[in-house]
């Protein structure tokens, strides 16, 4: 049996690193028509609050990278799945763009600028695990 490794994390709010170089949330550039994985990380939150796991999100990131069919997602997401991902605290959304992660009781997610009242709020809610994303520098 091949260990499943999980990126989810629940009822936790991952905020911006104690580096970023903002402190409100902004939109990831493209790099010319190419999308980056900030983008599709962004798009896919941004457009579907509570909607994705952290897991759903990282594999569509990699299925999108690497043009995957869907015939090949199943496979594909257990040889993903089967080493160990970095989390949203290493994502440049958390690092460089200035949005919060929070992660529901379901372990969906949902991202809130750092400008926000809702992050605010967050940050004090008493059921909720704060974790800080990942510092660029060392």
């Amino acid at each position: 049996m091949k260990k499943i490794h999980t990126t989810n994390y629940f009822n936790t709010f991952i905020v911006i690193a104690d580096d970023c170089p903002t402190n409100q949330g902004e939109v990831p550039p493209t790099k010319g028509d190419a999308k980056t994985a900030a983008n599709i990380q962004f798009e896919l939150i941004a457009k579907n609050p509570y909607r994705y796991t952290s897991d759903e999100v990282l594999f569509q990131v990699y299925a999108t990278k690497n043009d995957l069919t869907p015939k090949q997602h199943a496979a594909a997401k257990d040889a993903f799945f089967s080493k160990g991902q970095p989390c949203l605290r290493a994502s440049p959304l958390t690092k460089r763009y200035g949005w919060g992660v929070h992660y529901n009781q379901d372990g969906k997610m949902a991202i809130y600028g750092a400008e926000t009242p809702e992050y605010q709020r967050l940050l004090k809610e008493k059921k909720v695990t704060v974790l800080k994303a990942m510092k660029s520098s060392r």
